[in-house]
């Protein structure tokens, strides 16, 4: 539950890897940062993971507005619940993963492929607008 090493993990290395790009990036650059829906609905006990993750969707916001003036965007993607490897090979117990699939409207998590159109149209040209959301894929109602 308090776990230092994912706050370590998800709060400094997006700050470290942007500070790192920065000098390198060009007016009309696009960053992405994955939030996650634990960042704005958190379970119980992933209490220091939805930290970093409403800690990332504080960065996007943030940098988004500093990042403004030099013409690079930065726009956030918050999926959940998602089937990917990491939920299988330890990242959740055997008991949640058998509830998994009802925790959705659509009564089945999302498929990493059914992301892709999201971080597709944020990093296109015509999205040059776009700047700093948060865009929710969570097959359900609600944030963000």
């Amino acid at each position: 539950m308090f776990d230092d090493a994912t706050i370590k993990t998800n709060i400094n290395v997006p700050f470290y890897m942007i500070r790192t790009a920065h000098p390198h990036l060009k007016p009309g650059a696009t960053n992405f940062a994955t939030a996650l829906r634990q960042g704005y609905d958190p379970t119980p006990d992933l209490y220091a993971y939805a930290q970093t993750k409403t800690a990332i969707m504080e960065h996007v916001k943030s940098l988004a507005k500093q990042l403004a003036s030099e013409s690079i965007r930065v726009n956030g993607v918050a999926p959940g619940p998602f089937r990917i490897p990491l939920q299988v090979s330890g990242g959740a117990t055997p008991d949640k993963l058998k509830n998994f699939d009802a925790t959705t409207s659509l009564g089945r998590p999302g498929q990493p492929a059914e992301l892709a159109s999201i971080y597709v149209q944020l990093a296109a040209h015509d999205a040059s607008f776009t700047m700093g959301p948060i865009y929710g894929a969570s097959g359900r109602t609600g944030q963000p």
